[in-house]
């Protein structure tokens, strides 16, 4: 298990940097006022960002997941691992409830980090110099917010979060499984690389689709209160009055930039942390054995430890 754990990590801090610009662009096309607009689209948020804020203005809110997703990487990978081995057969079914058990439990740390998150994502939008910083880093912003609204409020977006990453990671590992067995990604194949990058990356775009309305209306909750105003009441309020004001269009803002994101971040995780697997089982089994490393399938790694 502790292999688990420690891949997870690896692949945690190797996807953060590919895909927290595309983060942003994702989370200010979701939450921008419809009524007075200020991007057109994923190129144009991308170029304004660039412009009135500095190359920077991308990377804004990225304290919060350097430090949170490397743990919420190493949890995923860790339960999911461990819960194919309670689940004991290497089936489609127990992937995605290995998969699901990891996304829910992992919720604990992904929800407050990505209220920080978001709300530093949003800070001093169209300002290259924040005349007026409400929060000073993602740290400051959660203290912030406990000292104003507790527990409760450090946990905004909690069930929406549930919704999103309990399906969402089922999808995703059960997705990656199915790809890697269908390409017959072994240690010896000399493409082995680009089809495991092929394959995450795919399983973190089959992972969005599946649960991207509710991401929408997480940042809209999350996002909700930053100027001081309130909008919503809560997660039907929020659907009704979206629904309600920009059609189901709504549902699709900020996809082309989370699709851009989603494969090169999750191609890099899934193929850091198998390769990872890999490269100490190997060694651990010639150690063990003391003679030359031996060849390990790709995947038995998926029917014993990792399930990967």
């Amino acid at each position: 298990m502790a292999l688990d754990f420690a891949a997870g990590c690896a692949g945690g801090a190797a996807g953060v940097l590919v895909g927290h610009p595309f983060d942003t662009v994702k989370v200010r096309l979701q939450v921008q006022n419809v009524d007075k607009p200020l991007y057109r689209g994923t190129y144009h948020c991308f170029q304004s960002i660039i412009r009135q804020e500095s190359g920077l203005g991308l990377y804004k809110g990225i304290g919060s997941p350097m430090m949170g997703l490397t743990f919420i990487n190493a949890i995923v990978f860790g339960v999911q691992g461990n819960t194919m081995r309670m689940l004991g057969r290497d089936t489609p079914l127990n992937q995605f409830l290995a998969g699901a058990s990891a996304g829910a439990i992992q919720c604990v740390i992904c929800c407050p980090m990505e209220l920080a998150k978001t709300r530093m994502q949003m800070q001093g939008t169209g300002e290259k110099k924040s005349k007026r910083k409400m929060y000073k880093n993602s740290l400051d912003c959660l203290v912030r917010i406990y000292k104003k609204e507790g527990i409760r409020g450090i946990n905004r977006g909690m069930v929406t979060t549930l919704l999103r990453e309990t399906p969402g990671f089922g999808v995703y590992f059960l997705a990656y499984d199915t790809l890697t067995r269908s390409l017959g990604c072994e240690p010896e194949d000399p493409y082995m690389i680009p089809k495991l990058l092929f394959a995450g990356g795919m399983s973190g775009i089959a992972s969005w689709l599946s649960t991207y309305p509710v991401d929408v209306i997480k940042s809209r909750l999350q996002a909700d209160g930053l100027g001081g105003v309130n909008q919503y009441n809560g997660i039907m309020d929020c659907v009704r009055k979206s629904l309600q004001k920009e059609g189901w269009r709504v549902f699709t803002r900020g996809l082309t930039s989370t699709l851009l994101r989603a494969f090169p971040v999750n191609a890099t995780t899934f193929a850091t942390v198998t390769l990872f697997l890999m490269y100490m089982r190997e060694g651990e089994e010639c150690s063990i054995q003391g003679s030359e490393p031996q060849s390990i399938q790709l995947q038995s790694l998926q029917t014993q430890p990792t399930s990967m």
